[in-house]
């Protein structure tokens, strides 16, 4: 099957020459060149003859003739001299020569013949002269090329003693390998005949220069079917298109089947089939290909020759996004004919479109707007960010705005910026035109919140704070309200005060409240404020509250400390009231048992849509406090300020960049707060241009943290939102996250240290657990390691969002619906969206096989369906080398399919302690081999594949070690067979310090050995 398969190769092979390019023969030996005898031994000695005689054109040449025909059993032989193969695998033998028809030559007594042997015998080294015995000649082990018959001969010899019907054979013979050279033998059995010329040659492929790369002459295989691969090399201002770049040299000498080729690179063209030409002055060529140089575009030039770009012209430029083929172009002149209608508290802008738009077409216009106390401009400043611009103020593309929420009877000037995408490129300002505009009396603005300071059965006592913007003196409030559990808006009742403050009476006892309030002014009522929930207390609330104050009173009066004691009460009431009016009911709905799914109804705000685990789940208690969705509140200033501490801007000082977050960038800082010690501080901030979706967004995990407290839970030090940039605040983890931080120190920590880690980890989820918290994206990217190698959960709330965010990381993924980091994920919550602190479990599972590990990627390089393919069938990730059994038994325990089977957090955090108070147990059965049940094909990609290996380079590049490739090759280990007997010593000589590196290696190298011994390349490590 082999035989046949080449022989098609080589049938295919044949029509894919390379034509124009013929093949070139090297001769080493021509007898037609001989000037003197050849001195070839003849024996026996009446055998062959050398004489002088004419070739058909009557050209001397020397010649040996034999003709016994007359005497029985010839057997003569003729030795060449000896012949330099020159490296040649396959030697050509050309013969010209003569032989008599034996039936025209009378009284024959012997046999006869017309035919003669070729032989040849490979040797290193050439014969003396004297070795003509017999017993050489019938012991030499000469090997037959052919025996060779004459097409023609002839009977007789003209009168010019010209010799007639000249024959020309060729024969080749390979493979040669064994010596230097060799010796051509003509062996005559009983022919009447003359060897007219030998020229002994070898053939190979010419240099040639094709596809724009060179090749060098090439020797021939040994075989006529073989093909000698030649790497090729770009020629000169070319560069690689694909590679290997290479031709095959054909056993006739011919070049065939090019793969891979070259092309010329930027700045140069194709001339003249394979040589790249500078581009002349005044054109440009942008990209390596088979393009030609073009003219530069308008508004360019280029002044030097092999010209990449042509430079714009003064006042042009080219935008971040254009091509180098396209024109450079300029900034837009201003807008025209700027009008405003104002009305009230709001103003529409319209304009016209430049008369320059600079030759492009993605004009945009920008809004700049100053609220100003006089008629000079010094005396403006930015408008607050309450305005609201509509469709918005930047990159807008009509030509109209409306600007609302303004300042009652305040001056405005509006600039209106035309601008291009070359706008950023030029040194000068946009152009703009610019507006002054005064706005109109205006209703009050709304009431930003309520707050109850007493409470009874019968009524309740509220107060507010005026509108942020009155726009004018507010004359009095309306304040609307109505029973939550019976009556809705429609059937609410309405009552005025003057004053920011109002008593609420003949309510009904132990009943919820939904009150607003509004503001009037001359221009009438303002808008209505959110509703808020207020509840009277019980009749048996009351009357134990009211006995309380009595008792405090009577207490305070003879101790004569009642007006304290009074003020005190009522602080306390008051506070107590508010926190169980405002947040009561939320608290009611998270601890009712059961997965909860927050209903529509419950609050005004956003749905959540996270399902809460039941309190038996999470191990709450009586008395546990109990998470709050911060997006269960209409604002989320609400939240942050509920959860988190505000800091003043002047108490942090950043210091470095140290990453990229989701909103913004991460910097390393300091945070000195009053009249206490200045400590390291990470800091997050929210990225200029930010909508209010992700300022909201942005905070919430903020409100999310500032909920914690606990040893393996990030930190939250504070926020800043009352200035730019908008700041969230946590403690600084100087060794960054996890994953990296493991790659950084592979096989640097003893299996005791990962454990700890690990049992860190596992008590951050419990105390989220009991908090009824769902974190959904723990992974080891996610947990931080501070100095002490203390490992802390973090980022809470983004990737719950990432849903609706147009993100390209690829560990998200959304063909399910929602972005979902799939290689964390449980399988409910991919198919059903089930998140619970079940489906955390499985992901702590997976953080587990991070770490054992050392920071390798989850099921390697398998696609994300491959991976949702494989966990439906039942197979998991196999144990990480040297990872003990118990711990990857804990592992397939968390990666159970029946969620409930699954064990909880504080069963793990058990586990860990008892691992950790018996370390022998880490020990047993440690599995060094990497593949663990259940067996899937796909997951055989955990094993670096060494079949295929080929070079110590390709070796490395399989065990993910490429970074010592030149240490190898310099220290002398530059083949596989070398490698195979390094030592731990030689890999510390040569730079490879870190002990799980040498592990991995050395337990390669022990792979790789025929006959490896028993003793576990590890213990010398």
């Amino acid at each position: 099957m082999g035989d046949r398969r080449l022989v098609l190769i080589v049938v295919v092979l044949l029509h894919c020459v390379i034509t124009g390019v013929r093949s070139v023969e090297e001769t080493v030996m021509d007898t037609r060149t001989a000037t003197a005898e050849l001195g070839w031994i003849s024996f026996p000695a009446n055998g062959w003859e050398e004489v002088s005689g004419y070739d058909e054109n009557l050209n001397t040449i020397r010649t040996y003739q034999v003709c016994n025909v007359f005497e029985p059993s010839q057997n003569n032989w003729l030795l060449t001299t000896y012949v330099d193969r020159r490296a040649a695998q396959r030697i050509y033998v050309e013969i010209r020569f003569t032989v008599r028809d034996c039936a025209s030559i009378p009284s024959v007594l012997g046999s006869c013949k017309e035919t003669f042997n070729l032989y040849y015998l490979e040797t290193d080294r050439s014969m003396s002269d004297g070795i003509k015995g017999v017993e050489y000649w019938a012991n030499a082990p000469f090997l037959k090329v052919d025996t060779i018959a004459a097409d023609e001969s002839f009977s007789q010899v003209d009168f010019g003693g010209r010799l007639m019907k000249v024959n020309t054979e060729v024969r080749s013979f390979g493979p040669l390998s064994k010596g230097r050279g060799f010796y051509l033998a003509f062996q005559d059995l009983g022919a009447c005949m003359s060897l007219l010329a030998v020229r002994v040659f070898y053939k190979k492929c010419p240099s040639v220069v094709q596809n724009f790369a060179f090749f060098p002459e090439t020797l021939t295989g040994a075989e006529s079917t073989s093909l000698v691969i030649a790497r090729g090399s770009c020629i000169q201002n070319a560069e690689e298109v694909d590679v290997p770049i290479k031709l095959y040299c054909n056993g006739d000498g011919e070049w065939m089947v090019p793969i891979g080729s070259c092309s010329c690179k930027s700045g140069y063209e194709p001339d003249n089939g394979n040589v790249c030409r500078a581009c002349p002055q005044g054109t440009f060529k942008s990209s390596q290909g088979a393009g030609v140089c073009q003219q530069c575009p308008l508004n360019s030039r280029s002044t030097i020759e092999a010209a990449t770009l042509c430079g714009c012209r003064n006042g042009y430029y080219r935008g971040d996004m254009d091509k180098p083929e396209d024109m450079c172009t300029s900034v837009p002149s201003a807008p025209r004919n700027l009008v405003s209608v104002v009305n009230q508290t709001s103003v529409l802008l319209e304009w016209h479109t430049p008369r320059d738009t600079g030759h492009r077409e993605d004009l945009s216009y920008n809004i700049l707007c100053r609220r100003c106390h006089s008629n000079e401009r010094r005396a403006c400043q930015p408008c607050d960010d309450s305005v609201l611009f509509l469709p918005g103020k930047r990159a807008l593309k009509d030509n109209t705005v409306e600007i609302s929420k303004l300042r009652a009877h305040t001056s405005y000037t509006f600039d209106i910026q035309a601008v291009n995408g070359v706008s950023n490129k030029s040194p000068y300002p946009a152009q703009q035109l610019s507006i002054n505009i005064t706005t109109n009396q205006a209703a009050p603005s709304v009431v930003p919140i309520m707050h109850q300071v007493s409470s009874t059965s019968r009524s309740f006592s509220l107060s507010w704070p005026p509108p942020e913007q009155p726009n004018g003196i507010i004359l009095d409030y309306e304040i609307r309200y109505y029973d939550k559990s019976q009556s809705s808006v429609l059937n609410s009742s309405v009552i005025q005060s003057e004053t920011p403050n109002v008593i609420l009476e003949g309510l009904r006892p132990g009943t919820g409240y939904a009150v607003q309030v509004r503001a009037r002014t001359v221009a009438g009522f303002g808008s209505y404020s959110k509703e808020m929930l207020f509840q009277t207390l019980t009749d048996d609330e009351y009357k134990s509250e009211l006995g309380q104050q009595l008792s405090l009173i009577a207490g305070s009066l003879v101790g004569g400390v009642c007006i304290v004691s009074i003020v005190a009460i009522a602080i306390i009431c008051s506070r107590r009231q508010y926190k169980e009016s405002v947040y009561g009911d939320k608290l009611q709905q998270y601890n009712t048992g059961g997965e909860v799914t927050m209903r529509p109804d419950m609050f005004n705000g956003p749905t959540p849509t996270v399902t809460f685990p039941t309190l038996s789940e999470g191990h709450s208690s009586p008395g546990v406090k109990i998470y709050i969705d911060p997006y269960t509140y209409e604002d989320p200033n609400e939240a942050v300020h509920e959860f988190a501490k505000e800091i003043e801007s002047s108490c942090v000082k950043i210091e470095e960049v140290i990453g990229s977050g989701e909103f913004g960038e991460v910097y390393k800082g300091r945070l000195k707060p009053l009249g206490k010690k200045e400590i390291l501080v990470a800091i997050k901030t929210l990225k200029v241009g930010y909508s209010e979706r992700q300022r909201r967004d942005f905070l919430a995990e903020a409100s999310i943290m500032g909920q914690f407290d606990q040893p393996n839970i990030i930190r939250l030090e504070g926020v800043v939102t009352k200035s730019r940039p908008t700041m969230i605040i946590t403690e600084f983890m100087e060794n960054g996250a996890l994953d990296s931080f493991l790659r950084q120190n592979d096989g640097q920590f003893p299996v005791i240290q990962l454990v700890g880690m690990l049992r860190g980890i596992a008590s951050g989820m419990r105390y989220l657990a009991e908090m009824s918290y769902v974190h959904r994206d723990l992974a080891a990217r996610n947990i931080l390691v501070n100095s002490n190698l203390v490992c802390k959960v973090s980022d809470f709330g983004l990737s719950r969002y990432l849903e609706d965010e147009d993100t390209s990381d690829p560990t998200y993924t959304s063909s399910l619906g929602g972005k979902i980091p799939v290689r964390w994920t449980a399988p409910e919550a991919i198919a059903y969206r089930k998140f619970t602190s079940a489906s955390d479990v499985w992901s702590y599972g997976i953080v587990t096989w991070e770490v054992m590990s050392y920071g390798e990627r989850p099921y390697w390089d398998m696609s994300n369906q491959d991976v949702i393919n494989a966990i439906e069938q039942d197979f998991r990730l196999p144990a990480p080398m040297d990872c003990p059994v118990v711990l990857h038994q804990l592992m397939l325990d968390c990666w159970q399919k029946d969620r409930n089977a699954r064990p909880k957090f504080h069963d793990i955090v058990s586990m860990l302690d008892k691992m950790i108070r018996n370390p022998a147990s880490l020990k047993a059965g440690t599995n060094n081999i990497g593949l663990g049940p259940p067996h899937h094909p796909l997951l055989d990609r955990g094993a670096p594949d060494l079949s295929r290996v080929s070079s110590v380079e390709d070796w490395l590049t399989a065990l993910k070690m490429s970074q010592y490739r030149d240490s190898f090759l310099l220290s002398g280990f530059n083949s596989l067979p070398l490698v195979t007997q390094i030592t731990a010593e030689d890999l510390q000589r040569i730079g490879v310090l870190l002990a799980g590196h040498q592990k991995k290696i050395l337990t390669s190298v022990q792979s790789m050995r025929p006959n490896a011994d028993d003793q576990s390349p590890t213990e010398s490590v």
